[in-house]
């Protein structure tokens, strides 16, 4: 009989990551006819370059996934998060997205989510101690033009 060696990592190879990934991909393409978890970022910088803020999540067959949002304190209060936002979903859309999901927390930003369109569908109390995860949905229906 073989024996595996098990192992916790706080920094896995990136190789590792991307194996995980491949062998996930090739068990589900009989049932989803395509991969998915394909990367997709909007990014905000200023005018010499430096980096504001982004979001980034994955495309997942027919569904956005939005993984990461984040504006620097300096830029916020400018709409810049409802365009890094509705532009990703945009992208998502010529991709053939039809939905849209995230997570957000208690301490966060749930209401400008709701304002976007988002519900919750789904939550967590007590994560972290004293506060919600929330889980959200968006239908993001076909892409105009």
């Amino acid at each position: 009989m073989t024996t595996y060696a098990l192992t916790i990592e706080d920094a896995p190879l990136a190789a590792d990551v991307e194996a995980l990934a491949a062998g996930l991909t090739a068990h589900a393409l009989p049932h989803t006819r395509g991969p998915g978890f394909k990367p997709l970022g909007a990014w905000l910088r200023d005018e010499r370059g430096v980096f504001i803020g982004g979001a980034y999540g994955y495309v997942n067959w027919n569904w956005l996934f939005i993984n990461l949002v984040w504006i620097s304190e300096s830029a916020r209060g400018g709409g810049h998060g409802r365009r890094l936002i509705l532009a990703l979903e945009q992208a998502a859309r010529e991709r053939g997205c039809t939905h849209a999901h995230l997570d957000t927390f208690s301490f966060q930003a749930r209401p400008f989510y709701e304002k976007l369109g988002y519900e919750v569908f789904s939550t967590l109390d007590d994560y972290p101690p004293g506060h919600q995860r929330f889980f959200m949905r968006k239908a993001l229906g076909p892409s105009p033009g």
